[in-house]
């Protein structure tokens, strides 16, 4: 970069204040100050206008990365159903009776034994006791709040107790 000091500039103002002139001066440093700022701006933009081409071709290169790899990602899929789908009709096609020893309908005898288990286990947790005889030795059937107690027990003629500003 060029290396401009206080005496070059000071060498400078005094060769323009002889050739251009005291009354004109002011002027042409006018314009000048305005055709430097002109330039610094236009450096300015074409700087920005090159990164964004610089960032458009990352966004451009990670786009086309991106595409790749999901075009890999439905190829495999692809190919993962259609090789399942193979080996099902090959074996569907073989033989058309299961030859494993599970089935995929349960027994009827076998869901006789998980209704008749899970009646019974639904009786032992609902009612261990009966509720008539709850209700005779005077257990609680149902759980009722402290408030809701003092509600039903209050006596009829106090009412609600007053508030702070009501006498």
């Amino acid at each position: 970069m060029i290396d401009i000091g206080l005496t070059k500039l000071a060498l400078i103002g005094v060769v323009a204040l002889v050739v251009i002139g005291p009354e004109r001066l002011p002027k042409v440093a006018r314009m000048a100050g305005s055709l430097f700022g002109r330039a610094q701006r236009y450096i300015n933009d074409v700087k920005t206008e090159v990164s964004r081409e610089m960032e458009l071709d990352e966004l451009r290169k990670m786009q086309k990365d991106v595409q790749d790899a999901a075009s890999d990602v439905e190829h495999s899929i692809s190919k993962g159903m259609a090789d399942t789908e193979q080996a099902f009709n090959d074996t569907w096609s073989d033989n058309n009776t299961p030859t494993t020893s599970w089935s995929t309908t349960p027994s009827t005898a076998s869901l006789s034994i998980k209704a008749k288990n899970f009646r019974r286990k639904k009786l032992a947790r609902t009612s261990a006791l009966p509720s008539w005889y709850k209700n005779q030795n005077g257990r609680k059937t149902r759980v009722m709040s402290a408030a809701a107690r003092v509600a039903k027990y209050r006596p009829a003629g106090t009412g609600k107790p007053a508030g702070f500003f009501q006498s």
